[in-house]
């Protein structure tokens, strides 16, 4: 069970009610705001929770009045004194990292001010002003955040904007309550979103209708030509402005794919030809466009790019089409679609599943890497045997330590593999450098190419000590790399380490979760299991695992 801790200055069961729901039986949410917020983040390892369970991930919500005395004195009429404000910013960013260091999560709203509080207006953003202080309050926070892989900044002004009255003077005086429900509602949303993407929950894929979704108009009726999209029109416009949205999402790593009745050739050429179209063909990593079934197209489409259905958003302006799949395929996630295109960015942006902590370099390439894996799939189909196309790739697989150039990507790559993750071990940045760095602790990190192209840092390896011998803290492999025997090339090179390091045997022992049977099956077909735990295996290094005759190591 994953425990959540709140702390504020204010009275916050609102928002702890909200979390509580939101985050469901799997989690336990504690309310320390009985407690002064300076105390609780000096002495964070002294909150046990049920017998010695400890807190894990965190939100720490203050009004900055009562974090910053300089800033009290300016809501006072008196003279902003800049040097002690400073002063009194970096000893409350150093009381948060403090707490970050024993948590995998810390997260802190930025600083807002009533409404109700105007002061000398426009004269506030000068130096000594108001918002001149608040400004240099949150500047600091999100600098020291940037810095971090476990704090990270809730957007209070995005969620002020968004939500009509977001100061009730009586919930004030009556409970100590600053914000009224709606704000607490999108706080708990964001924070859900920075929740999934701290569990690997990330939507990867967004499957999308044409007619009425991407254009307007039915181009099997009208043709290309007339359909609604761009140019001098309002409804145009949304339209495009919704794919401009798309682009930016795939330019983060998010996939784009296609399930439309439609006749092909006619709904290509329309997204090939129309000059207002602003994503094209080589957007999209599949398409399906035909008559048949959609939720038998989106499950077509998962697994040819080995997707989970649960990382799956299906966007369609027809109703009947999103119950259809919200009800043949649960897990996908199927949003409710407003029926005006001038609302659709609108829509996509409330959606808090595509939240990410970073954007690395696979991620950018995504799309290209995926252009590739179609061109190994072809090249698949056309070979006589498996053994004859694994000849043909000209697999190569490189395998470095960790290092401060591959770390982010590992980090990623450890949060978000689902299918072949021994352990699902969900660690920050810093988290999974200290535990590098301890006594006979390593972890190598694997790229792969073939002739078809580059496909980035795929997996990794984390060696421990354990009694006379050593366990696989971590294995991890990307599944659109699956059956090509790296999997097989990553045990090589455990084992080899763990020969060349005197260990007399290599554990390994798989945590269950609803998505890693693949795994399991790996470590089955590869490694001796124990008699008296069928989740756990080892191996003898001096034996060793034979590197696959079709794979080239770099080291």
């Amino acid at each position: 069970m994953t425990i959540y801790s709140v702390v504020s200055d204010f009275n916050i069961s609102p928002f702890v009610g909200y979390l509580r729901r939101e985050l469901g039986e799997g989690s336990k949410v504690v309310d320390l705001g009985n407690s002064t917020v300076q105390t609780v983040l000096m002495s964070w390892s002294e909150f046990p929770i049920n017998g010695g369970s400890k807190i894990d991930r965190a939100v720490v919500w203050t009004r900055p009045e009562a974090m910053f005395p300089s800033f009290l004195d300016v809501l006072n009429g008196k003279l902003l004194n800049v040097s002690k404000l400073d002063r009194e910013i970096e000893e409350f960013l150093d009381l948060l990292e403090l707490a970050s260091e024993n948590l995998s999560a810390l997260w802190v709203p930025l600083w807002v001010r009533s409404d109700f509080v105007r002061g000398m207006g426009i004269g506030e953003y000068k130096k000594g002003g108001l918002n001149w202080a608040l400004q240099r309050i949150n500047n600091g926070l999100i600098q020291r955040a940037s810095l971090s892989g476990t704090i990270h900044v809730l957007d209070t002004y995005r969620w002020l904007s968004l939500s009509g009255l977001a100061h009730d003077p009586k919930l004030w005086f009556m409970g100590k309550i600053p914000f009224t429900n709606p704000i607490f509602r999108k706080a708990v949303c964001d924070l859900d979103a920075g929740r999934r993407a701290l569990d690997g929950q990330t939507a990867k894929l967004i499957v999308l209708d044409l007619d009425g979704t991407l254009w307007g108009g039915i181009v099997g009726e009208s043709g290309w030509s007339d359909l609604v999209l761009g140019g001098h029109d309002h409804v145009g416009e949304a339209y495009s402005d919704f794919q401009k949205a798309l682009k930016a999402l795939s330019c983060h790593g998010i996939l784009l794919a296609v399930a439309s009745r439609n006749q092909e050739s006619v709904a290509l050429e329309a997204i090939d030809s129309h000059p207002e179209m602003i994503l094209r063909r080589n957007d999209f990593v599949g398409w399906r466009i035909d008559w048949n079934d959609k939720a038998e197209n989106i499950t077509s489409l998962a697994s040819e790019l080995n997707i989970g259905l649960s990382n799956i958003v299906f966007i369609d302006d027809q109703s009947a089409e999103r119950s259809r799949v919200r009800e043949a395929l649960p897990e996908v996630v199927v949003p409710e679609w407003p029926d005006d295109p001038a609302i659709y960015v609108k829509a996509l942006g409330e959606l808090v599943v595509f939240d990410s902590f970073s954007v690395s370099d696979e991620d950018r390439q995504r799309k290209s890497l995926y252009a590739g894996e179609n061109q190994r799939q072809a090249s698949k189909l056309s070979s006589q045997s498996i053994s004859e196309w694994l000849s043909k790739l000209q697999l190569t697989v490189s395998c470095e330590s960790l290092t401060e150039d591959n770390i982010s990507r590992a980090v990623q790559l450890l949060n978000k593999t689902n299918q072949v993750n021994l352990r699902t071990r969900r660690l920050s940045k810093e988290e999974f450098l200290c535990w590098s760095e301890q006594e006979d602790h390593e972890c190598w990190v694997f790229s792969s190419k073939d002739r078809f192209g580059d496909s980035g840092i795929i997996g990794l390896v984390g060696l421990e000590p354990y009694n006379d011998g050593g366990t696989l803290a971590d294995y991890v492999l990307s599944c659109r790399v699956l059956g090509r025997g790296i999997e097989q090339v990553l045990l090589h090179v455990a084992l080899f380490r763990a020969f060349q390091k005197g260990w007399d045997t290599l554990w390994a022992e798989c945590v269950p979760t609803e998505k890693n049977r693949p795994c399991l099956e790996i470590m089955n077909k590869m490694l001796r299991a124990d008699e008296s735990n069928k989740l756990r295996f080892f191996c003898d290094p001096k034996a060793g695992l034979t590197l696959p005759k079709h794979v080239q190591l770099e080291i």
